[in-house]
């Protein structure tokens, strides 16, 4: 079991994302506060469940980001940090984002149009996917977009015939298989060749594509992409793929005597989830591997350094995020090795189905009221109708939890509003900010008669 009671260790001043609560977490009077706000006055005014980023907290790991490039491929091309908006988007995190001064990578028209409303200029957006319709390239062309990644032959031919009508020319980025298998689940491994994502470097699909782009009359060339999964905490893993990469770029040099101007590493980067996770390397750490490569790369082929940028989303968004539930029905299982409490609260696999999909681990803490008497093993589960639909699968908690207490589960900052769902019809939870003691509405929770607005028999 973890225990929710180590958590306020907040992160690293260099960045590294070491505590699972955000860093203006603390306990007033017993109570949970997130940025000066407790929870109660939270859930309050929003309802539950809800889920609270930590604006100073989500700044701060940008900042950390941007500054760890920064100083790591000063003496090269330079790089840029695209935040990965498929972790968590909304107009107003699109809008800290680009105040901390990165981009942003969008997977869909929803993204790219709320990058879009946020104010980010079109040159400060990235549109990624691997299934882009003839509209999201479309609208990618008429933002003016830094670059579109392709991810298929069959992209490529899609993206020249749109910027051909258009009487563009489409920045290209293609994004290729390295080989190297990393991250935490199969799920989110993403550069063995046995998926759906990226032209192979093993095959030949990537230097394929290489020559497609370059005879193509409204393609331009800009730069090679590799994204090698997620919740990654091996830096090797990173140089790996950063060699495999650039030693593309250099085969491409010496076959079509033209030098790609960008590499983009991806993400993938890791946080905390409980308190007995690795802490994951701090961005620096991992900038300084990457720039490494770079440098080998341009002593080794004599080409001039590419500038470079990487994906970083859920390090930044996931430990600044936490949810916040109501307790409902509590209840004991006698097992052999003992027994469990199982404690109900008002949301699930609905509002965070990271737990079911990926078998990941969180942990919970009371956020009403301090958790002050005997500790309890307990499981948190939701109110869907699956036996699989459990929030945290071992978790301390206090042995007087009851009905309307609060709980708190860290570090859902990403991919838990992003992948939300109305699994049983349940209206999705709302998002809010907070920040020096005020808290400002992100997206508002949904009604049951925002669903019915759906259903054209209602």
């Amino acid at each position: 079991m973890t225990s929710p009671l180590e958590h306020l260790a907040a992160p690293e001043p260099d960045g590294s994302p070491s505590g699972i609560w955000p860093m203006n977490v603390d306990r007033v009077g017993g109570e949970l506060t997130i940025g000066g706000v407790s929870a109660s006055d939270l859930v309050t005014q929003f309802g539950s469940p809800l889920y609270v980023i930590d604006e100073g907290d989500m700044r701060a790991r940008a900042h950390a980001w941007k500054s760890a490039i920064d100083e790591s491929f000063a003496d090269l091309a330079g790089g840029d940090v695209f935040y990965a908006g498929k972790a968590f988007l909304s107009v107003a995190a699109a809008r800290w984002m680009a105040e901390e001064g990165l981009s942003i990578d969008t997977c869909s028209e929803g993204e790219l149009r709320t990058a879009i409303a946020a104010g980010v200029p079109g040159s400060k957006i990235g549109l990624h996917g691997n299934n882009k319709s003839r509209a999201e390239i479309e609208l990618a062309l008429q933002a003016g977009v830094a670059h579109v990644v392709v991810d298929s032959l069959a992209e490529l031919a899609l993206v020249e015939q749109v910027a051909g009508q258009r009487g563009q020319t489409a920045p290209i980025v293609l994004r290729v298989t390295t080989g190297v298998h990393a991250g935490g689940h199969e799920y989110i491994s993403t550069a063995h060749e046995d998926q759906k994502f990226g032209l192979s470097i093993s095959t030949g699909a990537a230097l394929r594509a290489v020559e497609e782009t370059l005879a193509a009359s409204h393609l331009e060339l800009v730069g090679l992409h590799s994204h090698i999964g997620s919740q990654i905490l091996a830096v090797e893993a990173f140089q790996a793929a950063a060699n495999a990469i650039l030693a593309l770029r250099a085969e491409i040099s010496a076959l079509h005597g033209v030098t790609v101007p960008e590499i983009d590493f991806g993400g993938g980067y890791a946080i905390r989830y409980t308190v007995i996770d690795d802490v994951p390397p701090a961005p620096l750490t991992y900038t300084a591997a990457l720039a490494g490569a770079v440098t080998a790369h341009v002593v080794e082929s004599g080409l001039a350094a590419p500038r470079v940028s990487i994906e970083p989303g859920r390090s930044i968004v996931g430990p600044a995020g936490i949810t916040l539930y109501t307790v409902g029905t509590i209840k004991n299982v006698e097992l052999e090795e003992g027994s469990r409490r199982y404690v109900s609260v008002d949301g699930g696999m609905g509002d965070n189905i990271r737990p079911a999909l990926y078998e990941a681990d969180y942990t919970a803490a009371l956020a009403s009221r301090e958790p002050f008497d005997e500790q309890v093993r307990s499981r948190v589960v939701g109110k869907h109708c699956e036996s699989g639909d459990i929030l945290v699968k071992d978790v301390a908690l206090s042995a007087s939890l009851g009905p309307g207490d609060l709980l708190a589960v860290p570090a859902t900052g990403a991919y838990g509003r992003s992948m939300a769902s109305n699994y049983n019809m349940l209206p999705r939870p709302g998002v809010v900010a907070v920040s020096d003691g005020s808290v400002k509405q992100l997206i508002r929770r949904e009604t049951v008669e925002d669903l019915l607005t759906f259903d054209e028999d209602a």
